[in-house]
């Protein structure tokens, strides 16, 4: 019967350590020269990433980031994993990130994506 009490207990603990890290907003990205580093909305550091691994960072929303790695932009969780890879050629350049959209404007267009890499609306640049 305990054992199974500390299974039950160890298994609860994993579902709240999982939903705090999912709940971290990120504050501030600081750069160096080979590392970036994640703080929340507290102050807390959250993480560092090589860059060497991640790229270079473009922006960041409340709970992803978006960085450029070769030709592709990745949209990633506060931790670094990748959630969702765009090729540069059908994104464009990226001119903001904020909230939970990014901005990015290819040719004369403006295209908005969520951050799952859905484009939500495009429009004329002009």
């Amino acid at each position: 019967m305990l054992k199974k009490l500390l299974i039950f207990l160890f298994l609860f603990l994993m579902q709240v350590v999982a939903i705090q890290a999912q709940r971290q907003q990120i504050s501030y990205i600081e750069e160096t020269k080979n590392w970036y580093y994640v703080y929340d909305e507290n102050g807390k550091k959250i993480g560092g990433l090589s860059r060497s691994s991640v790229g270079e960072i473009k922006g960041w929303g409340n709970d992803f980031f978006v960085a450029k790695r070769y030709s592709f932009y990745h949209i990633c969780d506060v931790r670094g994993k990748t959630l969702k890879s765009l090729n540069v050629s059908d994104v464009g350049e990226i001119v903001g990130v904020a909230g939970n959209t990014i901005t990015s404007r290819r040719g004369s267009w403006i295209i908005i994506w969520n951050k799952q890499g859905k484009k939500i609306s495009v429009r004329s640049a002009n």
